[in-house]
């Protein structure tokens, strides 16, 4: 069956890779974003565009009123960041959420879809399993661990049907390579194409798993229409680890750069993060179709293509206390471009 969708964040990176696969399975889809992260130009011209924010309750309810199914991937992801933004990272991730969800809630949709993210786990043991009690540890973690709750609330009082996508280290084209904050492929890669060494904080003994967007993309889109992940919970991405070191190596080679990855004094995070896989196998039909090594090549290509582009750096911090000195040295490092200001 045919249905009316909404996609919050359908500019962005991922977003725009599930409302492709939306239109090519027949839907009509509606894209909300405020270009903040996303681009016009990574949007479907078969999808109908509206710029705005989910921030704006008038405009959310007269779009889910429209709509038989919601997918919200829009937020603002920066895990470490939002420590120091953290105003920005609740009104943007949490509130505006709330609004999406009331307004489901108002209009009866069929089904609402919600991109969470592995930070809901903090420094917990991995592999995280969907079963782990949460723990985050970053204002980002935290929001996006209160929408899952709230969405359980939601169902319970309500009846609003819903699913919970926890996707974790996605690349691939489209990707926002302007984010010096997140996304460590394209932080790489854009560096490179500035002269510039990949740049390790730590010993790069740290290790992540790496999903590629046509792998999981297709999951995301389909997820509402599967029985068995009605008002479920889960992990979306690869289980096979590599280090930072291992990843530096991989990208100069793709970008044919004999530029080698130059270490930094360790900062907080987590030492080792990666999730099962279980569950979005047996649910999802996830299968890593293309293992890092093709992946990377993929997106080097589409990035040399693109070419370099100046970071977009925060102009203010809400707070300054404890602020890490690599980010402070990001201003002096590049030349500021369209400074994303803190709300």
């Amino acid at each position: 069956m045919k249905e009316k969708v909404l996609v919050t964040g359908g500019a962005g990176f991922v977003g725009s890779h599930v409302v492709d696969c939306l239109i090519q399975d027949g839907h009509e889809v509606v894209v909300l974003d405020d270009l903040s992260g996303g681009f016009i130009e990574n949007v479907n011209p078969k999808a109908l565009f509206v710029k705005g924010t989910i921030n704006d309750k008038e405009l959310v309810n007269k779009l889910v009123k429209d709509s038989t199914i919601v997918y919200h991937l829009a937020a603002y992801a920066a895990e470490g960041l939002s420590h120091f933004i953290r105003k920005f990272n609740y009104e943007n991730n949490l509130i505006g959420s709330i609004n999406l969800i009331n307004a489901s809630i108002k209009y009866d949709v069929k089904k609402f879809l919600f991109t969470s993210s592995m930070a809901v786990y903090g420094t917990g043991k991995p592999p995280f399993d969907e079963s782990m009690a949460p723990d985050p540890e970053d204002p980002y973690g935290i929001s996006k661990f209160a929408v899952e709750l709230d969405l359980r609330s939601a169902s319970d009082m309500f009846g609003l049907k819903y699913v919970v996508i926890r996707p974790h280290n996605i690349y691939g084209e489209r990707q926002n390579i302007s984010d010096p904050y997140r996304n460590v492929i394209g932080i790489f890669m854009n560096r490179i194409l500035h002269g510039k060494p990949p740049l390790i904080y730590g010993d790069g003994k740290q290790t992540r798993a790496f999903s590629y967007i046509s792998d999981v993309a297709p999951c995301i889109a389909k997820a509402p229409f599967i029985k068995s992940a009605e008002n479920q919970i889960i992990n979306l991405g690869s289980g096979k680890m590599y280090s930072l070191n291992e990843l530096a190596k991989m990208v100069s080679e793709a970008m044919s750069s004999p530029i080698s990855a130059v270490h930094a004094p360790p900062r907080y995070e987590v030492k080792h993060a990666y999730c099962t896989t279980e569950k979005s196998e047996r649910i999802l039909g996830f299968k890593e179709n293309v293992p890092l090594s093709e992946g990377i090549k993929r997106i080097a290509e589409w990035i040399k293509k693109k070419g370099p582009t100046d970071p977009v750096l925060w102009d203010s911090y809400e707070l300054e206390k404890n602020l890490p000195e690599f980010w402070k040295n990001l201003n002096a490092e590049f030349v500021r471009s369209g400074l994303r200001k803190a709300q």
